[in-house]
């Protein structure tokens, strides 16, 4: 079916009774009265709905889909068109097809012929599966691959597992980060035992020479909470608590997980919230004994510096 559209109120200049209409599907401008053909493949004059950047002088270019390194070829690779049609629109000959499809079988296999390839498809693979499950922005995962390209840069992937190195990739772009994933949560996603994640997190940081930031609990307090569903009050005197912590030097080398649960239970002890130390340890992911032993600590702190007032 051909799609028309007036392209122009000029008569033909041929019979002088047809109006001038173009055919999207060739680009063919003709007479609707005697079919006179007045050019072909006409240039598409509307608006181009498609991509733009702009380049170092300041205009438009174009673009196609943004560079990712998630990516084994970071989206800079070329695919033969899926379509079975020609320039022209025309479909292609039966032979022609053929000839094409073998094509794109050998445009396929030849993007991954190196090991370093299969190994980012591998990886970045894996990565995409810990991004659904941990629900993850784009940032921290860009920063992941970025780690992990670094560490096959150094050649630190050898001997070790994909897995476990991609994982620990993941979990060092969450600190660099301050996403509130722990390596618990890490370990559960991944389901790959904690120590592996452990060592080859810590080879990263030495090899790599990562500056990591110490996790604020603060930030830990608004995930815990809104597992269990604690009221937006509590969550400020939790806030509140561990900030009076962090400034008389309490929470020095403490888990800021268990540190913001216990923190999350004394708020809800303090405005009658019934919530038991069971379900705050299950969701902050820690034990009821490091609730306890930590509550003791932010406790005692609130004492001295009530005392002190």
């Amino acid at each position: 079916m051909v799609s028309k559209g007036v392209s122009s109120k000029e008569a033909c200049p041929r019979c002088a009774k047809g109006m001038l209409v173009t055919d999207n599907e060739s680009g063919e401008l003709f007479c609707s009265k005697c079919g006179y053909v007045m050019t072909e493949k006409i240039e598409e004059s509307g608006p181009e709905w498609r991509s733009f950047t702009q380049d170092d002088h300041g205009d438009r270019a174009r673009a196609g889909a943004p560079t990712s390194l998630t990516m084994h070829d970071m989206g800079l690779a070329t695919i033969i068109n899926p379509i079975n049609k020609d320039a022209s629109g025309r479909p292609l000959t039966a032979s022609m097809k053929s000839t094409i499809e073998r094509l794109r079988t050998w445009d396929s296999r030849s993007q991954v012929h190196e090991p370093v390839d299969r190994n980012f498809r591998q990886a970045f693979s894996e990565l995409n599966r810990l991004k659904d499950k941990l629900a993850i922005s784009d940032a921290v995962i860009e920063k992941a691959a970025y780690i992990y390209r670094k560490a096959l840069e150094k050649g630190l992937v050898r001997g070790r597992s994909i897995s476990a190195l991609m994982a620990s990739a993941l979990y060092a772009a969450c600190r660099d980060t301050g996403t509130p994933r722990n390596l618990k949560d890490v370990e559960q996603a991944a389901n790959i035992k904690r120590k592996d994640i452990a060592r080859c997190y810590r080879l990263l940081v030495k090899e790599l020479e990562l500056k990591m930031p110490v996790t604020d609990s603060v930030q830990c307090v608004a995930r815990i909470a809104s597992k269990i569903g604690i009221q937006e009050k509590t969550k400020r005197h939790a806030t509140h608590v561990l900030d009076m912590a962090k400034k008389n030097e309490v929470s020095a080398g403490k888990d800021p997980m268990g540190l913001a649960a216990a923190a999350l239970y004394l708020a809800c002890v303090k405005n009658n919230e019934d919530k038991t130390q069971r379900d705050i340890a299950e969701a902050a992911n820690v034990t009821e004994v490091t609730i306890r032993n930590r509550y003791k600590g932010l406790r005692q702190s609130l004492d001295n510096v009530k005392s002190s007032d």
